[in-house]
């Protein structure tokens, strides 16, 4: 039985929410809580080798199909070894990435059908939802000019329209559940956003 507190950074490519989630454990760590941060794909070490294929740039001609399953298969070691354990030891967990991500790059851009991403998903999470996500928004043609050229990994590779469709369909995902989605202006300063997630956060954990 999960027993802290699940939180979730989400958002397109160079929206600023890892570092937005390493602020938010600062500052936890700060007022005395027992924070654990992570991200996606990664944690444990099975879940990082997954990882390597899935944003290696050698691995243009993977599927959709395969890359879902990776991300699930990574995300399902990921909850196992890590998330849950945490959770259950009373720690707040953030997490850079959860299973938002999986409906925004490959349901909505990808076409894979939702309500086969949510079956897999609620298999690889054991049922594991998030108490508070938050969802930092910014125009796909900014993120992607944060991001060095040389360094993009395969998905931050992709085109204009696939990163508009992925900002698309994380808002679509905030309109549905209001009650967990918290929607931050990407456009913002780092100082800004942070001011408005630890507001929200210390009203949550008081």
């Amino acid at each position: 039985m999960k027993k802290g507190i699940f939180i979730t950074f989400e958002g397109i490519e160079g929206c600023g929410k890892s570092t937005q989630a390493k602020m938010l454990k600062d500052h936890l760590e700060k007022i005395g809580k027992q924070v654990f941060l992570t991200r996606e794909p990664g944690g444990p070490k099975i879940s990082e080798t997954i990882r390597e294929v899935l944003l290696s740039i050698d691995n243009k001609e993977m599927l959709p199909q395969t890359e879902v399953l990776l991300y699930m298969a990574a995300r399902s070691q990921h909850t196992g070894e890590w998330i849950i354990p945490e959770l259950q030891k009373g720690k707040i967990v953030i997490s850079d990435r959860y299973y938002d991500s999986t409906f925004a790059y490959q349901g909505a851009a990808r076409k894979i059908d939702g309500k086969l991403i949510d079956t897999i998903r609620r298999y690889a999470t054991f049922g594991l939802v998030p108490d508070i996500t938050f969802l930092i928004d910014l125009n796909e043609e900014i993120g992607l000019s944060r991001i060095l050229e040389n360094k993009a990994d395969r998905l931050e590779q992709e085109s204009l329209l696939f990163h508009k469709k992925v900002r698309d369909g994380f808002l679509v995902l905030a309109k549905k559940e209001p009650a967990r989605f918290r929607v931050l202006d990407g456009n913002k300063s780092i100082e800004q956003i942070y001011q408005a997630v630890i507001n929200i956060i210390d009203k949550e954990i008081e």
